[in-house]
């Protein structure tokens, strides 16, 4: 990873003297090794002091080309880590341009502490013009439904007890973003003397909410008793620690599990005690699975009561979810989805009933259960229906492990259409998970936020991205190259806004209309955009378009080789949509070339 030049070594540090020094200063003691940031005039005295009194270290400037991009960073760093990273917004205008990001990491419940931005309060102190339409009174308005705390502190003092204050909360169970808005005027202020700064040894976040020993006990004995138990694993700590302690009392209660594409890896996809392959959308033999059990424990499940509707299960059995998710929701958002009907409800952090059931089962037997796991069919079939001049994305998923055969992978990202059977999970960092807002373009950025935190390790970061997710956010990339971040990305390219075309079909059938006309606006044709030199014009290694099993051969090879040499590079794969999960067999063929 390159690290930019200092303008001042740390060890020649200058005397504190001004409101955004001390801001510099408590920034330093909050555990946030790097700022992700697109300069604004509005934040121009901490970022004077970020690098002329910290010396750009702790935390470390990460330059972006756009203010999302600068948030989906955060929130790649924090997939990989469960830790937050620093961002820094220029302004209202910076603000707005992020706003989509936050609400991706708020919904997907990534911590990070954003820095915004305001000229300043005091209007006599306002510069024409600029300073006015830079200036907002209550800033944080425009996200305060899709973030966890703000605050806008009135002075330097004030300021450093929001950075504290906004850093626990952050870090806290339910972890989302933080935002504070710092006046211009505070950090441009000229200090009489230094400010001391908190002692952050009496600000850590407080123990995630337990579970009672009672409670234990009621969950142990309807699990040990239930004939079919079935866990659906959610939001729940991804460090190898709490991996291994799922496995461990999973086996131990010889429950089948269930997990979901949505978030990041969380148990062993080909472990036989998980029969139904992870989907977005929950698969017909998730469904067959949630019919077929009578007691179901979720741990922070996303959607717990549209899944148990999907599966149309009657829910008659019993219920048990272990979550404190609510403590975010709000009448704005309704990311708290459908109401479930639950039979237990625990407000607490899963991941400390995890280890309270396995500390309960010590001693115990192996609970061995008869016709459970169930024989689950799968339906997937995506062979046939391309073109001669693309690939099925089960081949560019086969070729693209056997390319990355022997290594540990991180997938940042894998789009819609990908194979559940090319799903092979062994580790919480295998896979990252979606999203969380279910937009488009904030792919590239967290690819390049993921690629920072397993910059020096020893795992290879992969983002499978479609086509209209990287042209909407190419530019991310440029920060891999500046920043030398090893990442390799396989654009899946349809050219088209795909999913909607599978919703003008449904609208078309419903309607009675023409089929046929279902890629008129989708297509990204005519001409072709070209992907590789984007990349190329971005600075990475850039390959394609592949359109045959020979040409991605040869690009993968080279590809991967650029990233073991400290590159970031990009391969531009033509795929076939057949198998997009939710498309109907007669869409096998994109139809209009």
């Amino acid at each position: 990873m390159k690290i930019e030049k200092l303008t001042v070594p740390v060890e020649e540090r200058p005397k504190m003297e001004w409101g955004s020094d001390a801001i510099a200063e408590v920034i330093s003691q909050l555990d946030l090794p790097f700022i992700s940031l697109t300069p604004g005039a509005s934040y121009r005295g901490v970022h004077d002091s970020l690098v002329n009194y910290l010396g750009n270290t702790k935390p470390q400037m990460i330059l972006c080309l756009h203010e999302e991009h600068a948030v989906a960073v955060a929130h790649g760093y924090a997939k990989v880590t469960g830790k937050p990273m620093a961002v820094a917004l220029h302004s209202n205008v910076g603000l707005m341009h992020a706003t989509m990001a936050i609400f991706n990491a708020f919904c997907d419940r990534m911590p990070m502490l954003i820095l915004g931005a305001t000229g300043p309060i005091d209007a006599s102190e306002r510069r024409p013009w600029i300073d006015w339409i830079h200036t907002s009174i209550d800033q944080a308005a425009l996200i305060r439904n899709y973030c966890k705390w703000d605050d806008q502190p009135g002075s330097v003092a004030a300021a450093l007890e929001s950075l504290v204050r906004a850093n626990m909360m952050t870090r806290s169970y339910p972890p989302a973003p933080t935002y504070i808005c710092l006046d211009a005027g505070i950090q441009e202020e000229q200090l009489s003397a230094p400010i001391p700064t908190p002692n952050l040894s009496r600000h850590q976040p407080p123990a995630p909410p337990a579970v009672s020993p009672q409670t234990t006990d009621e969950v142990w004995n309807l699990l040990k008793e239930a004939r079919k138990p079935l866990i659906l694993i959610g939001r729940v700590a991804r460090d190898r620690k709490t991996w291994d302690e799922r496995v461990k009392l999973v086996e131990a209660l010889g429950a089948c599990v269930l997990t979901d594409l949505k978030v990041g890896a969380v148990f062993p996809t080909r472990h036989r005690l998980q029969p139904a392959w992870p989907g977005s959308r929950i698969t017909a033999a998730g469904r067959e699975l949630i019919r077929q059990s009578d007691v179901i424990l979720s741990l922070d499940w996303v959607d717990l009561g549209g899944t148990l509707q999907t599966a149309d299960s009657g829910i008659t059995q019993k219920v048990i979810s272990c979550t404190n998710d609510s403590a975010l929701h709000n009448g704005w958002s309704k990311d708290h989805y459908a109401l479930p009907k639950v039979d237990l409800s625990i407000c607490a952090d899963p991941n400390t009933l995890v280890s309270s059931l396995l500390a309960k089962s010590e001693g115990e037997a192996t609970i061995t259960r008869v016709d459970w796991p169930p024989r689950l069919e799968s339906s997937e079939d995506d062979s046939g229906g391309k073109e001669s001049d693309q690939l099925l994305m089960s081949e560019l998923a086969s070729m693209l492990q056997n390319a990355l055969s022997g290594r540990k992978v991180t997938w940042t990202g894998l789009p819609l259409g990908w194979s559940r059977g090319d799903l092979d999970f062994d580790d919480p960092l295998d896979y990252l998970g979606r999203d969380g807002g279910a937009g488009v373009g904030a792919g590239p950025g967290i690819a390049v936020g993921a690629a920072l935190a397993l910059s020096g390790s020893d795992r290879i970061p992969v983002a499978v991205i479609g086509d209209g997710d990287y042209l909407m956010s190419s530019s991310a990339l440029w920060t891999a190259a500046h920043h030398k971040l090893p990442l390799l990305v396989i654009v899946a390219n349809n050219r088209s806004y795909y999913n909607d075309e599978v919703h003008q079909q449904r609208m078309a059938i419903t309607r009675g209309r023409p089929v046929e006309n279902r890629w008129v606006g989708q297509h990204l044709r005519d001409p072709d955009p070209d992907l590789a030199t984007i990349a190329i014009g971005h600075g990475l290694k850039g390959y394609g378009p592949v359109r045959s099993a020979a040409e991605l051969e040869k690009a993968l090879a080279d590809a991967i080789s650029d990233v073991d040499a400290g590159n970031p590079a990009l391969v531009d794969v033509r795929v076939s949509p057949r198998g997009y999960q939710g498309a109907p067999p007669e869409m096998s063929n994109q139809g209009r070339g």
